[in-house]
């Protein structure tokens, strides 16, 4: 966190137990998917390589990487929308998430 009393923080490696933390995430919503909901936030805070060791932790702990959204959305679609994100793409792939044809897209 960087604020004006403290110094944004660049390049900060994370520990197995930092990427470990985004499992024991949980959406205020409870309608939103908690396995949906931890490898977004994980998705929006961690570099390519943090969250690709995120997924193996997480598919090691039983999780479901093809979980959706409200509206039907996987996480490798959410994720295949954004034009820099084929880093992370290709981890979700390399797991063996898949896309799901979403209505109207």
């Amino acid at each position: 966190m960087s604020g004006p009393d403290k110094p944004k923080v660049i390049g900060e490696e994370w520990s197995d137990e930092r990427v470990k933390s985004f499992l024991a995430l949980e959406p205020y919503d409870t309608s939103i998917n908690a396995d949906y909901h931890a490898l977004l936030r994980a998705y929006q805070a961690m570099r390519a390589g943090d969250f690709e060791r995120f997924v193996r932790f997480f598919v090691e702990a039983g999780r479901d990487l093809n979980a959706t959204n409200d509206l039907g959305e996987t996480m490798l679609d959410h994720v295949s929308r954004h034009r820099r994100s084929g880093d992370y793409a290709r981890v979700l792939e390399n797991a063996g998430a898949k896309k799901k044809a979403v209505a109207g897209a």
